[in-house]
């Protein structure tokens, strides 16, 4: 099938999803998770509808910038982030996905007050205590959020997790379940200036049904676009 169809069939998915938890396919968001994509292959996703489309690596991103590989589309980046890179992420990317420490927070903050912005970026939580995966454990979320609040060229837009793999359908729909709660919790209890739990991203191409019944808004997809890599 082509990127085309493959969308189309994704969006009558979320759109299912979405109606069962309560909303409308328009209340999620789409990233297509761009990772060794050609620069054609992500224009023909663009125009075929993603919200956004998500690198994981930072040499990616800007060569697919210079391309124009992501003209029409949000920019995001979903991989984890070494601070020697930053610069070449921040202003680039409209969201950086994957903070996952208070130095990384931190280095964004001061990269993006030099060049006169305010960067968005989610919290990565690690829901699963996934050792192969970064990421804030559920307790520190709270403590992490009021040195966030300190700083003043960050926009913290919601939270983000990757699920360890391999696990049964019921502890997905669990992990999901305690990430949603997560979210709610610091949305109705936390106020900052530059705090505002928009987004919360969870759910790949596996799994993004479930996610979404458990309350993700953001889902990142990318084999079911693109096929294998």
């Amino acid at each position: 099938m082509s990127i085309q169809d493959n969308i189309a069939r994704i969006r009558a998915e979320i759109n299912r999803a979405a109606v069962e938890s309560g909303r409308t396919g328009t209340d999620i968001t789409l990233v297509a998770a761009t990772k060794t994509q050609s620069a054609e292959a992500i224009r023909s996703a663009v125009l075929a509808g993603v919200d956004a489309c998500g690198e994981n690596r930072v040499q990616e991103l800007t060569e697919k910038l210079e391309a124009g590989a992501y003209l029409g589309a949000q920019l995001h980046f979903i991989g984890h982030l070494q601070k020697n890179k930053i610069r070449k992420v921040v202003g680039s990317a409209d969201l950086i996905q994957s903070v996952d420490s208070l130095s990384l927070l931190s280095a964004i903050d001061r990269v993006a007050g030099e060049l006169g912005l305010t960067q968005n970026v989610l919290i990565q939580v690690n829901i699963g205590r996934d050792e192969d995966k970064f990421g804030l454990d559920a307790p520190s979320i709270t403590a992490f959020l009021d040195q966030a609040a300190l700083h003043a060229h960050i926009r913290v837009c919601g939270l983000m997790t990757m699920l360890p793999f391999e696990i049964d359908r019921v502890e997905t729909r669990h992990l999901f379940a305690q990430m949603h709660q997560i979210f709610v919790d610091i949305k109705d209890k936390k106020s900052y200036d530059n705090i505002d739990m928009e987004f919360l991203s969870m759910g790949m191409s596996a799994d993004f049904a479930d996610a979404i019944l458990e309350g993700a808004n953001m889902i990142r997809i990318g084999s079911t676009i693109f096929g294998s890599r």
